[in-house]
């Protein structure tokens, strides 16, 4: 069965995008269609990136705390990101587990889902970029949550019903990517 894993984008105590994660993997599992999880970025302690050479000449991993991220990334299919938007931009927790790895990412699909003052759009868009760089496919369909709306005084996530419906349909765009994709991974 495909898996996509569902990654949190923050490690910051107080973070909202496990709470997103979770209710992302809420709807998803209904679907039936994929095997899902969360991946929380917190789970892997990845420190800042300094391997002395980039993943993308070898996957020779010199910090111990990335092969276990190699491991969950790789035996996965498609992704969904939760995006929150730091200063205009990925969170550098994000940013940091991302360039640790190369080929694990390449020829799989992924969905965003971010959120932020102003839904997380330049964020999403900035994530869009580094994907492109590492053979992601992003998935148009992109449920953009606001902190103004979505979230109770920013920290209490109350997603409006109507999100359900685009993380329904970005789910859908994600698996018939991810499974186009299937030949170009083996």
């Amino acid at each position: 069965m495909t898996k996509i894993g569902i990654i949190t984008g923050s490690t910051r105590p107080n973070r909202n995008s496990l709470q997103v994660a979770e209710w992302v993997k809420g709807i998803a599992d209904k679907r039936g269609d994929a095997e899902y999880e969360v991946v929380d970025l917190v789970e892997y302690n990845l420190p800042m990136y300094a391997e002395p050479v980039s993943a993308g000449m070898s996957q020779d991993y010199q910090t111990p705390e990335a092969i276990p991220w190699s491991e969950k990334i790789a035996e996965l299919d498609g992704y969904v990101f939760i995006c929150p938007e730091y200063n205009h931009g990925v969170t550098s927790a994000l940013k940091n587990a991302i360039d640790y790895l190369y080929p694990e990412w390449n020829n799989k699909a992924a969905g965003i889902v971010s959120y932020g003052s102003a839904g997380g759009i330049r964020a999403a868009e900035a994530l869009r970029i580094i994907m492109a760089e590492l053979q992601v496919a992003t998935v148009r369909t992109h449920p953009a949550l606001s902190l103004f709306t979505d979230f109770v005084k920013g920290s209490e996530f109350k997603p409006a019903d109507f999100h359900e419906k685009t993380v329904n349909a970005m789910l859908g765009q994600v698996i018939a990517w991810t499974e186009a994709f299937e030949p170009l991974r083996k």
